[in-house]
C-alpha cells in the first residue's frame, strides 16, 4: 500500500468554468506533466481520459465529474474535473461541496462567460479559495487584460496578475512571472514537458516592472505584512510575495491569475506550482462543523486521522450496475470490511472495499484518512449528501442542495422486456442524480422523466439505452409549470368522519395570501386558535405543505403562498392528528381554488453570441418567442444580446439560431425563476 503524505500536503480542488473553456484539457495537461498519464488525452478526439463515459466522449463535453489523483512536487492533489453545461450544474455545486480550493477557467477570447459566473458564485457559497487560468492566449481575439477586467465587473472579484502573457494571439509565445521576474517558452517538440526559463527580453522589461510594482500595490492594500515593507520601502523576496499571495488567497481577499494554451501546451507547471502554492490543505482549511444527529449540539469535525470518523457522500454511481459512492473524508480514519454509522438513514453499513479513483479505473486501498477523496464500494443505503461516522460519535454534517428540474418528457418502454426493466433502471439513475425525477402519470400510465434540460434527458434516455439495454420511445419535451395564487383568500374544512373504528373531528380556517415571486411557501401559527393545544399545530403544518404539493390548475407544486392559520375547533378525544392534518390539507386545497390559480413558467436567462450583421434577426426572433432583451454588448468584434425568454419557446433554438446566422451564432441559457409567461 502507497504511503500516505502529510495531511500538509494534500490539495483537494476542482476545475470548474463554462462549457468550452478548456477544463478537460487542461486536467488533461496536469495528468500528462505529472506522470499519471503517459499520452495527452484530446477532447475533440473523444480521448479524454477523464471523459471517459461514451456520451461525453461522442458530444466533446463533460457530463460527469471525475475524480483522479496526481503527485506534483511531493503534495497529493486530488483533482476534480466538473462539467461546464448548465444542464449539470448540480455535478459541480456537489463537487465544490467537498472541496478545498478550485481553478477556475476562462477563455482569453470570452472572457467571463454566463456558466463560469454561476459556478464561480456556487464555489463562493461554499468559501471555497481560487486561482484563475486565462486560457486560448493562443487564440485570434485572445484579450488578458479584458478577461481580468471582466472579472472584476461580473464576479466582483479581486484579480492578482502573477503572469503577463508574452504576446496574444499567433504572437503568443510564454508567460513572464511577476514574483521571480522570468520568462517561461515551452517546447513543442516535448509536448511542452520541457521549458526553459530566462531573463525578461528587454523589449517587455518595463511592462513586466509596472506589472510587478502593480502587484505589490495590490498586496499591500490586502496584506498587513506587505504594506509594512512597502510603507519602509523595504525590498520584498520572492518568498515573501509567494506567502503573501497565498494568505490573501486562502482569505479570499484576491484571486491569483495566471495565463496560457493549455491546448498548445503552454502554462501548465506554472499552474501546478500554483496549486501547491496557494491553494489550501485540509489543515489550512480547519475543522468543520456538523451538529449532532439527536441533540443538534454542534460538533467539530478536525482534519486529524486519530480523531472520529465523519465523512460525506458527495456523488453515487452506478458502475456496472454497482453502487460506487464518493466520499470526502473530513476527519479521522476508514478501513475496508469496518462498519460506520449512517445517521441520515439511521443504520449501520459496511464498506466493502475502499477504492482511489482515477476517471474511471480503480485502486484498491485498506485504508484512507482525513483529507482523502475516495471511492467506496458496498454502501447499500446511502445517498448523495449521507454522513458516514462513527456510531460512538454520530454526527450529521451539512447535506447538499439540490436543484428543482424544469423539463419533462413521456417515456414508454418498446418491448415486454424493456417493461420489466425500466423500473429498475429509472430508480438505478435516480440513486446516481438527485436532479432527476420520474413519476406515473396516474391519468395516462406514462411514466414521467424531469430533469435540467434538453442535454439532460437526453443523456439521461441514452444511458438507459447504452448502459442498461433497456429500449425506449421519447415523447416531446415538456415544460415543468408551477402554480400560485393572484389574491388573498380564506379556505375552511371541517373532517368529520370514521376511520378503522374511531370517530376524528377537527375544523380548520386558514388565510392564503400571495408572496413575491421567488419567496418560496411559508406557513404562520404564532398563537393556536383558543382551545386548541399546541401538539397539533405541527400536524396542521404537514397537511397545509402536503396541500401545496399539487396545485388545482394542472397538479403542479404551488409557489410563493403564505399560509396562516387563523382558526379551528377542537374536540376532546375526538380531536386527533390525523384529523387535523387532513382537515389543514382539505382547508389549503379550498384557499386554492378560490384564490385565483394560474401557472408559473419557468423564465430562462439567455445570452446569444453573434455577429453584428445577423443581430437583427437574431433580436426578431427573440421578441418572436416572448423574450425581453434586458441588454446588447460588443465584444472583440461580436455582440452579446441578454435576454429573458419562457423556456416553453425556446425548444429548437439551436437549429433556428445556427440558420439565422449561417452557423456562426452560440448561445447559453440558463434558469432565472419562476414567473407568469
Amino acid at each position: 500500500m502507497k504511503k500516505r503524505p502529510p495531511i500538509a500536503r494534500m490539495r483537494n480542488i476542482g476545475v470548474i468554468a463554462h462549457i468550452d473553456a478548456g477544463k478537460t484539457t487542461v486536467t488533461e495537461r496536469i495528468l500528462y506533466y505529472t506522470g499519471r498519464s503517459h499520452k495527452m488525452g484530446e477532447v475533440h478526439d473523444g480521448e479524454a481520459i477523464m471523459d471517459w463515459m461514451p456520451d461525453e466522449q461522442e458530444r466533446g463535453i463533460t457530463i460527469t465529474s471525475a475524480v483522479t489523483t496526481c503527485l506534483w512536487k511531493d503534495c497529493e492533489v486530488h483533482i476534480i474535473d466538473t462539467p461546464g453545461h448548465v444542464d449539470f450544474t448540480m455535478e459541480v455545486e456537489r463537487s465544490l461541496r467537498v472541496l478545498d480550493g478550485a481553478i477556475g477557467v476562462f477563455c482569453a477570447v470570452g472572457g467571463v462567460q454566463p456558466q463560469s459566473e454561476t459556478v464561480w458564485h456556487q464555489a463562493d457559497k461554499y468559501r471555497v479559495p481560487k486561482i484563475a487560468f486565462i486560457n486560448k492566449m493562443d487564440r485570434v481575439g485572445a484579450d488578458f487584460y479584458g478577461a481580468m477586467g471582466q472579472m472584476v465587473e461580473k464576479l466582483r472579484t479581486r484579480p492578482l496578475a502573477l503572469q503577463i502573457p508574452m504576446g496574444e494571439a499567433e504572437e503568443f509565445s510564454g508567460i513572464i512571472d511577476l514574483v521571480s521576474m522570468t520568462s517561461t517558452t515551452w517546447q513543442d517538440e516535448t509536448l511542452g514537458a520541457t521549458y526553459d526559463t530566462t531573463p525578461i527580453p528587454d523589449h517587455l522589461l518595463q511592462r513586466a516592472e509596472k506589472g510587478r510594482e502593480r502587484l505589490i500595490e495590490d498586496l499591500a492594500e490586502l496584506d498587513d505584512e506587505v504594506m509594512e515593507a512597502y510603507l519602509a520601502d523595504k525590498p520584498l523576496s520572492e518568498q515573501d510575495l509567494l506567502s503573501a499571495v497565498r494568505r490573501v488567497t486562502i482569505d479570499l481577499k484576491a484571486v491569483p491569475v495566471l495565463c496560457g494554451a493549455a491546448l498548445r501546451n503552454k502554462g501548465i507547471q506554472p499552474l501546478l506550482d500554483a496549486i501547491v502554492a496557494f491553494l489550501p490543505s485540509p489543515l489550512d482549511v480547519g475543522a468543520v462543523s456538523g451538529v449532532h444527529p439527536e441533540t443538534g449540539e454542534k460538533v467539530e469535525c478536525r482534519p486529524v486521522a486519530k480523531d472520529p470518523l465523519a465523512a460525506l457522500i458527495f456523488k453515487v454511481s452506478m458502475v456496472e450496475g454497482r453502487k460506487l459512492c464518493f466520499a470526502r473524508i473530513y476527519s479521522g480514519t476508514m478501513h475496508t470490511g469496518e462498519d460506520v454509522y449512517n445517521p441520515s438513514r439511521n443504520a449501520r453499513e459496511k464498506l466493502a472495499r475502499i477504492l482511489s479513483v482515477h476517471a474511471n479505473r480503480r485502486d484498491r486501498l485498506s485504508e484512507a484518512g482525513a483529507g482523502d477523496i475516495v471511492g467506496i464500494a458496498g454502501l447499500k443505503l446511502a445517498a448523495t449528501g449521507d454522513t458516514l461516522c462513527s456510531a460512538q460519535r454520530p454526527v450529521l454534517l451539512e447535506r447538499i442542495e439540490t436543484y428543482e428540474p424544469v423539463i419533462s418528457v413521456a417515456l414508454e418502454p418498446k418491448t415486454h422486456a424493456d417493461q420489466e426493466r425500466i423500473g429498475l433502471v429509472l430508480e438505478k439513475l435516480t440513486a446516481e442524480d438527485p436532479t432527476f425525477r420520474v413519476r406515473v402519470d396516474e391519468e395516462t400510465g406514462q411514466t414521467i422523466i424531469s430533469g435540467m434540460g434538453e442535454l439532460h434527458l437526453e443523456v439521461l434516455v441514452s444511458r438507459m439505452q447504452r448502459e442498461f439495454q433497456t429500449g425506449v420511445n421519447v415523447g416531446k419535451p415538456q415544460v415543468v409549470y408551477r402554480e400560485t395564487i393572484d389574491r388573498e383568500v380564506e379556505g375552511e374544512a371541517v373532517f368529520d368522519r370514521e376511520v378503522a373504528g374511531q370517530h376524528h373531528f377537527a375544523q380548520v380556517r386558514l388565510r392564503l395570501a400571495p408572496l413575491g415571486r421567488g419567496q418560496g411557501n411559508s406557513f404562520t401559527a404564532v398563537t393556536p386558535p383558543e382551545g386548541m393545544p399546541e401538539s397539533l399545530i405541527p400536524f396542521i403544518r404537514q397537511g397545509v405543505m402536503e396541500a401545496l404539493e399539487s396545485g388545482p390548475v394542472l397538479g403542479y407544486p404551488v409557489l410563493d403562498v403564505k399560509v396562516a392559520l387563523i382558526g379551528g375547533t377542537f374536540r376532546d378525544s375526538l380531536g386527533t392528528e390525523l384529523a387535523f392534518r387532513v382537515a389543514a390539507a382539505m382547508a389549503c386545497k379550498e384557499g386554492l381554488t378560490g384564490g385565483a390559480p394560474f401557472l408559473l413558467a419557468p423564465i430562462m436567462e439567455v445570452e446569444v453570441l453573434v455577429p453584428e450583421t445577423f443581430m437583427g434577426e437574431v433580436i426578431g426572433d427573440l421578441n418572436a418567442r416572448g423574450g425581453k432583451i434586458e441588454g446588447i454588448r460588443p465584444q472583440k468584434g461580436i455582440q452579446v444580446i441578454e435576454a429573458i425568454v419562457p423556456l416553453s419557446r425556446m425548444f429548437g433554438y439551436s437549429t433556428a439560431l445556427r440558420s439565422a446566422t449561417q452557423g456562426r451564432g452560440t448561445f447559453s441559457m440558463q434558469f432565472a425563476r419562476y414567473d407568469r409567461s
